[in-house]
């Protein structure tokens, strides 16, 4: 099986569904991350918060860590718009790679590029016969996400940790308690199945 797993930036799939990409690899299957933006972004008052390069780099260490391909795209963070240009660029890589299963943001994320590319997933991945939709923020919003497709990650959470830990300057930058976050959500999953883990998805189809 092909596996493609769409981020916005670097962190954003190791948070939503790296778990399950590491099963995934276990299962023999391959699995490319592709990764929207350089991710370099700054605040408000133009102040420097996330190199490129960096960025870049930590991607890289996390994407070896889950033992998958990582294709880096170059657009400017915070500014991907859905679009024909963003569905092409995604349908070229089912195309190229033979994609049999997506993994992607929420279309109803708050975070403008999240949203985009959730979008621009649903029209590139419409002969796709399996796609999934993951969290990879901690915001709130007026839709609900609907958590109704679950992945037991009990014996791959240390690759889920490690591939975050990777991205040392978002650690660095929301502290442990980020880290925490996300362990915690994949323990309360895997609570509702018993198991120790598990990542949640809203599913969009899956022909089995």
């Amino acid at each position: 099986m092909n596996v493609l797993a769409i981020g916005a930036h670097f962190d954003d799939v190791e948070i939503g569904c790296s778990g399950t990409l590491a099963k995934h690899r276990f299962n023999g299957d391959r699995v490319i991350i592709l990764v929207i933006t350089h991710s370099k972004y700054n605040d408000y008052n133009g102040n420097l918060i996330r190199d490129k390069g960096i960025a870049f780099r930590e991607g890289q260490s996390a994407a070896k860590i889950l033992d998958c391909e990582l294709i880096c795209s170059q657009w400017e963070t915070k500014q991907v718009n859905f679009g024909y240009k963003l569905i092409e660029e995604i349908n070229k890589v089912i195309d190229d790679y033979q994609i049999d299963i997506i993994y992607t943001h929420w279309d109803f994320d708050v975070h403008q590029d999240h949203w985009a590319i959730g979008k621009a997933s649903l029209n590139a991945g419409r002969k796709i016969n399996k796609l999934l939709m993951y969290q990879s923020n901690l915001y709130m919003n007026t839709q609900t996400f609907i958590s109704n497709y679950f992945v037991d990650i009990s014996d791959f959470i240390d690759l889920k940790i490690a591939a975050i830990k990777a991205h040392e300057t978002e650690v660095k930058k929301f502290g442990e308690g980020w880290i925490d976050f996300w362990i915690n959500e994949a323990m309360n999953n895997g609570k509702k199945f018993m198991v120790n883990y598990a990542e949640a998805f809203q599913l969009v189809k899956y022909l089995a």
